[in-house]
């Protein structure tokens, strides 16, 4: 199985904000993330700055930057 972990970079500072995703949609309230076992969550005005595929690991800045 593929999962992936979650990051939100803030000011040169990254916070977990979930691990072990299995899905990711973007929708015009936010990114939306779910897992097998948690309600999905959504993190408002975020965008993507990258996925490491390799490592498992995408992460979020805010929209505005």
């Amino acid at each position: 199985m593929c999962q992936i972990n979650v990051v939100v970079e803030r000011e040169g500072e990254q916070e977990a904000v979930m691990e072990a995703v299995t899905g990711l949609e973007m929708t015009d309230k936010g990114i939306v993330l779910s897992t097998f076992f948690e309600e999905p969550i959504t993190i408002p005005d975020v965008r993507i700055k990258e996925i490491n595929f390799l490592g498992g690991s995408v992460i979020l800045v805010p929209a505005s930057t």
